[in-house]
């Protein structure tokens, strides 16, 4: 992010943190001396004979060394007399020359705050909200090199972020003026991610200056949806819907079917269950999808982890398979595999918001029956709910647990979907269970509890913010898994797949390589990569985090 370079020397300084240390050494130092100059006096009076006590001397050290210097306690020496110099140029360096500069560097923090940023910067990402998604957002944003700016309407609040190495404006979020000074004719989208309320107002702010730029804003409703679309934002992005339809597709009751995922151009990226087809054990190899289909198995989902496809992996019937292919592939596969239909009980949904709703709608689109546990009786809307607290076994139970093929855990709660999964894991050690979570912090906890798969409201709202930014160019299989989209870096120039060593170095798998508009999908280790053309990968976060270190960022 060079054309931030300028800034960022003042902007990454953990300014807060140095000043707590400059104030406490001060501190510490200054009652050392006053302890030092204390002992010292009461010894030297010994010396000449008087007796002081402590308080005393303390008494003469402070009064001295403020200056004050009442002459009421004199020494009679010319030792004790060239002491009593010592401390009061002791306390004139403290009162003339430290405190002064502390104050200074205290209260200049709020100067270092940018209020606009050149006019030469562009290709940008302006955001105006800093929340857990804003902070997923920015870790992407800053592994691709995009640069970014965090718009702050309050100076403490900026001068925080800032402390935390943040690119930081500080400008009020309804003033078309902060916008002018962010440059947002040369940005290259805005995320408005705050509540729908300021986001409209932003929004209306933003389309004074820009008719053109992208508008990326979040909404938690239908009508908020429509009130920001009608206000001039250009995608708006109802996150409880995405994860719900998210979570419904990785249930593996009902049919087989490839469900949709997202598009790379002509490439289709899908993910279908295997349970109840002649798929189940047996090695990708033996199955021949890819005679059959020609769609290529690109990863595979087993109880909650995930693996790079290759020959000799086995599918069992919980697996959840990540296919590639073009859209007629995926219709072959489609047509192959429509017949097989696990009729089933009601698959059980915990949590009745937002979340839940969206994944029960999507069984529905499926033929899936399903209930739904929800403890507040005014969120109840139909005869699918079933009104308790799902953390009571006796209310799991009652709702058909033991004969469920699979939970969808929706709460706003990691804390209560830890607890829930742990619940029915020991109910049911053989059920599916899925389960959403508010923060990425928790992913790991909510699969350790039991989970099948995990489903990162935090990271699905940064990437899908990102794909839109970046026009496609990545695409969240599930939490912890993307499919990626980057030139061909210069160390993979002039070689061929299987001599770029990509799976091997990195744990990505190169999908599809597109030179210029086409899209050669599934190609053989023997295909060359040239400089000017685009690689699609598959791969978990580490493993596309280490590709980047390896061969883009150290480039």
């Amino acid at each position: 992010m060079k054309i931030f370079s300028k800034q960022g020397n003042h902007l990454h300084k953990r300014t807060s943190r140095r000043n707590i240390i400059l104030i406490s050494r001060l501190v510490i130092i200054f009652f050392l001396l006053l302890a030092g100059n204390t002992i010292t006096f009461k010894y030297l009076m010994q010396l000449e004979g008087r007796n002081y006590s402590l308080i005393t001397s303390f008494y003469w050290a402070t009064s001295n060394m403020s200056t004050l210097g009442l002459g009421d306690i004199t020494f009679d020496g010319d030792l004790g007399r060239l002491f009593n110099v010592f401390v009061s140029a002791s306390g004139l360096l403290f009162i003339l020359v430290l405190v002064p500069f502390t104050l200074v560097k205290l209260f200049q923090s709020t100067e270092r705050i940018h209020r606009e940023l050149p006019r030469t910067t562009k290709d940008h990402v302006i955001l105006t909200h800093y929340d857990h998604v804003s902070q997923a957002l920015i870790r992407k944003l800053r592994q691709f090199s995009v640069p970014y700016v965090l718009l702050a309407p309050e100076l403490s609040t900026a001068s925080q972020l800032m402390d935390k190495g943040l690119n930081i404006v500080s400008g009020d979020l309804d003033d078309i003026e902060t916008y002018k000074k962010v440059q947002i004719n040369q940005a290259i989208g805005a995320v408005l991610s705050d509540n729908h309320f300021a986001n409209t107002t932003a929004t209306y702010a933003i389309r004074q200056l820009s008719k053109g730029v992208p508008i990326v804003a979040t909404a938690d409703s239908e009508s908020a949806e429509e009130v920001l679309l009608s206000s001039g934002a250009t995608n708006v992005i109802e996150l409880s819907q995405m994860v719900g339809k998210s979570l419904a597709r990785r249930i593996t009751a009902g049919d087989a079917l490839a469900h949709d995922i997202g598009y790379f151009g002509n490439l289709k990226i899908a993910e279908a269950t295997v349970k109840g087809t002649p798929l189940v054990n047996k090695t990708l190899k033996l199955s021949r999808l890819r005679e059959l289909a020609g769609v290529s198995v690109v990863g595979v989902w087993d109880k909650g982890t995930f693996s790079i496809a290759r020959g000799d992996t086995k599918i069992s019937d919980r697996s959840v398979i990540v296919l590639a292919g073009s859209q007629e592939q995926i219709d072959k596969y489609n047509e192959i595999f429509c017949i097989y239909n696990i009729a089933s009980s009601n698959v059980l949904i915990i949590g009745g918001g937002e979340v839940g709703k969206s994944l029960g709608t999507t069984l529905e689109e499926r033929d899936l029956d399903y209930k739904i546990i929800e403890k507040n009786p005014l969120a109840a809307t139909s005869d699918k709910y079933i009104i308790g607290d799902a953390s009571d076994k006796n209310v799991l139970l009652s709702a058909g647990l033991m004969k469920s093929p699979a939970v969808a855990i929706t709460t706003q709660n990691d804390s209560l979907n830890i607890y829930l999964t742990t619940l029915i894991r020991k109910l049911r050690p053989d059920i599916q269970i899925i389960s959403m979570s508010r923060l990425d912090r928790t992913v790991e906890l909510l699969y350790g509890a039991g989970c099948d798969f995990v489903m990162s409201y935090v990271s699905m709202g940064a990437n899908s913010i990102f794909n839109l930014l970046k026009k496609g160019n990545l695409l969240m299989v599930a939490e912890g898994v993307d499919v990626f989209k980057v030139a061909v870096p210069g160390k993979l120039a002039g070689k061929t797949i299987a001599e770029s060593a990509v799976r091997e170095l990195s744990g990505c798998s190169i999908i599809a390589v597109t030179p210029g508009d086409e899209i050669n999908i599934n190609p053989a280790p023997s295909v060359t990569i040239d400089e000017g053309q685009s690689i699609i990968l598959i791969g978990t976060v580490e493993a596309e985090k280490i590709f980047f270190d390896k061969f883009i960022n150290k480039n």
